[in-house]
């Protein structure tokens, strides 16, 4: 795999070094089992993977080359590059500017952009009609396109299938920059609707099985339908593509459920005629860092942390994994750990920051369990590491452990 030239500040010489002897010793990524860091009082247990995926470090290359090649012309993001606080900010520290928030809100209006100024698409991917406005503007859109490969291999499979007169159901959350992007590929071609849970999932076989009336669809799927979707015809065909940072095994579970609906309503001997097959559209990186928390996981432990950034969708699911088994603290950075006695952690479901004290346990060894999400610098899973094992004595330890 491509070797990607991003800010050292990103990197870290004890993760590296773990993940470059995995590597070495699991090239085909089929061991789970967590790297243990023993300290002596505290144990942390690493995740097999965790951290900076393609997408994300192709990303950040490209933008910050950008940079460094076009010091005299303004530079704009459509939103933030990745899911990241830290990144976003460095970037924002340069002279970059967003032109909408995460949630798709103008921060700056179009029509204030030239054809002389560069606007780099984000990770994520962008709508149709962005791109349309963009090229309108004089603004080259293909140079500075930092799309995941992976979103673009699940809209050219949407576009696969709907050459073939299947609508697409998107597994997503419906405001999440990549399902609008998706959503707008796919909507271009074949009527499209968006579930963000196996409960929309439910709902939406209602329809298919003529359980509910039509015209009821439309208020319950409020704008996650495509313009025209007409729901008697446009649920007989359907295939399910998703946004790539869902849980693997919820998108997994949708499909299913449909696919089952299909065969309920018209027959097992005709099924592959009414739902197209399209599990290919899973991201390697969100189902490789799904299966290491699960293999993180059974490892007995006190706690478990996750680094990342709080509005990172797979780093939320992540975090949804954890929080099953046992307490968990989803924290962006080593600043949220206060002391040995206070942590300000995000509770993702009432989207807002706690703080939990008493949150390292009396007994010794303290067990914790160790991962970060797809956008999450190394560096910071590091600073966690350290301040940590400063609390217990750990950090000569663990500087022995730190290529020098």
């Amino acid at each position: 795999m491509k070797n990607f030239e991003i800010p050292i500040i990103y990197r870290s010489p004890l993760i590296s070094a773990i993940k470059s002897r995995r590597k070495q010793q699991d090239k085909m990524k089929k061991d789970f089992t967590p790297t243990l860091l023993d300290l002596g009082e505290v144990q942390l247990y690493l995740a097999r993977h965790f951290g900076f995926c393609y997408g994300v470090e192709n990303a950040i290359e490209i933008s910050f080359r950008t940079i460094d090649e076009n010091p005299d012309r303004r530079i704009f993001l459509l939103s933030e590059m990745i899911h990241n606080p830290q990144v976003n900010a460095d970037l924002q520290s340069r002279g970059v500017r967003f032109l909408q928030d995460t949630h798709g809100q103008q921060l700056m209006g179009f029509e204030e952009l030239t054809a002389e100024d560069i606007v780099i698409i984000p990770a994520f991917g962008t709508t149709l009609e962005i791109e349309r406005r963009l090229r309108d503007t004089g603004i080259q859109t293909e140079k500075y396109n930092t799309t995941c490969p992976f979103v673009e291999k699940v809209w050219n499979r949407s576009s696969q299938i709907a050459a073939k007169d299947y609508t697409i159901v998107v597994h997503g959350k419906p405001g999440h920059e990549e399902t609008r992007a998706t959503f707008s590929h796919a909507a271009a071609e074949t009527p499209t609707v968006v579930v963000k849970d196996m409960g929309e999932a439910r709902e939406l076989a209602k329809y298919i099985k003529g359980e509910l009336p039509a015209e009821g669809f439309y208020a319950a799927f409020g704008e996650q339908y495509s313009a025209g979707f007409d729901v008697k015809k446009d649920l007989e065909r359907i295939g399910v593509v998703n946004q790539t940072t869902m849980l693997a095994s919820d998108t997994q579970a949708i499909a299913d459920y449909l696919k089952q609906t299909m065969v309920e309503v018209y027959g097992e001997a005709t099924v592959e005629s009414h739902f197209a097959d399209t599990r290919d559209t899973l991201c390697y990186a969100t189902l490789d860092n799904q299966n290491a928390i699960m293999g993180l996981l059974d490892t007995p432990a006190d706690l478990a942390i996750v680094v990342g950034g709080y509005n990172s969708s797979n780093t939320s699911h992540l975090v949804e994994l954890c929080e099953e088994k046992l307490p968990t603290y989803f924290i962006s950075s080593e600043e949220k750990i206060f002391s040995s006695q206070e942590i300000l952690h995000y509770n993702f479901h009432a989207r807002q920051e706690e703080l939990t004290k008493g949150w390292l346990p009396e007994s010794r060894p303290v067990r914790i369990l160790v991962s970060s999400g797809a956008s999450c610098p190394d560096a910071l899973v590091e600073a966690v590491i350290s301040k940590i094992a400063g609390y217990y004595g750990g950090g000569e330890l663990l500087g022995k452990l730190i290529p020098s």
